[in-house]
């Protein structure tokens, strides 16, 4: 079963990490001020990843699909990752560069399967 982690930055705020069962980071948070937004942006991404479509980017011509959706694009680097985007745009988990397209919808994959009944669990400062 996957679980989120809260911790907190450097800068003073806290970010999440959706790790799967197997203990992998699999999704990552923006930076947020407070505890009080990173669990919220962790609901967020709980109630939209299970429902959100793949919008593959990296297609000539794509089809454009409605939000919550999984953008998966190349980066400059030629590498293929994801952003999920919520209902009302806004970008609330992304992931690593994977080698190969279909590495990249496993990761997507994983989150629709682990964050819905993910437990949270926070981070203490080192």
């Amino acid at each position: 079963m996957g679980k989120f982690v809260i911790s907190p930055t450097k800068n003073g705020g806290v970010k999440f990490n959706l790790k799967a069962g197997n203990g992998e980071i699999i999704a990552v948070s923006q930076v947020y001020k407070d505890e009080k937004y990173c669990r919220q942006g962790i609901a967020s991404v709980m109630k939209n990843a299970p429902i959100a479509e793949i919008e593959d980017q990296t297609v000539e011509g794509f089809e454009k699909v409605k939000h919550p959706k999984f953008e998966v694009y190349k980066d400059k680097a030629g590498e293929f990752r994801f952003r999920l985007k919520a209902t009302n745009g806004q970008i609330i988990a992304t992931g690593e560069g994977y080698k190969a397209l279909a590495s990249c919808k496993n990761g997507i994959a994983s989150i629709k399967k682990n964050a819905p009944d993910a437990k949270i669990v926070v981070e203490e400062e080192k």
